[in-house]
């Protein structure tokens, strides 16, 4: 080959090359922003024990959001006057849901909304912050019912067959949630001595990426 030749066919080969490069960076996946950190051996934890969230990722984090009042039947104030009626008809709870699980599930469906109007949803959620008072008459927070609350919108599918988890509402039979979800962030709820808001049992707030 001589030298003219043998020069425009490394050029080729370079060109080559370039495009390949090109090509793969333009149909390779895009990075995994984040890697819920989760104990081994179950098909179906709450939440993750950690979140790995890449460099550069963008982070959305809201304000604390409680329930709104949807059910102007009962008393201004009262923890039944934040009970979400197009989730519970009139208000009147099904056996077995107690209001602060009715108040979660108010909660949540409003998370869901404050994400999707920033082109987000419930699945980018990393972090959940959970603040909990405890219902008149109680001695302590209901963690049984919030929890309850959170599988309708959170942790609800099965990681090793990736069916969809059945979850109860109150004592019903566990039936479909309300939102098929497989994210787990990273979470802590407590009790509080009271909340801002009169009535209110439950405020969450939510980092998403």
């Amino acid at each position: 080959m001589t030298r003219p030749y043998a020069a425009a066919a490394l050029v080729a080969a370079a060109l080559a090359l370039t495009a390949c490069s090109a090509d793969s960076e333009e149909t390779a996946a895009p990075a995994v922003r984040t890697k819920p950190v989760l104990e081994a051996g179950q098909p179906n934890p709450m939440i993750a024990q950690g979140v790995v969230i890449a460099n550069g990722a963008a982070l959305y984090k809201t304000s604390g959001i409680g329930p709104i009042v949807t059910n102007k039947a009962a008393r201004e104030g009262s923890p039944e006057f934040y009970i979400d009626t197009t989730q519970f008809t009139g208000g009147v709870l099904p056996p077995g849901v107690t209001v602060t699980e009715a108040q979660g599930m108010a909660v949540l469906s409003r998370i869901k909304e404050n994400l999707e109007a920033q082109g987000l949803a419930l699945d980018n959620v990393t972090t959940m912050r959970v603040f909990l008072d405890n219902a008149p008459g109680a001695d302590r927070a209901d963690y049984a019912g919030w929890n309850r609350a959170y599988r309708q919108y959170f942790a609800n599918t099965n990681l090793d067959s990736g069916d969809t988890e059945l979850v109860p509402l109150g004592t019903a039979v566990p039936a479909a949630p309300v939102v098929r979800n497989a994210a787990r962030p990273t979470r802590f709820a407590l009790e509080v001595a009271s909340l801002p808001v009169a009535g209110w049992l439950v405020e969450v707030e939510v980092d998403a990426v």
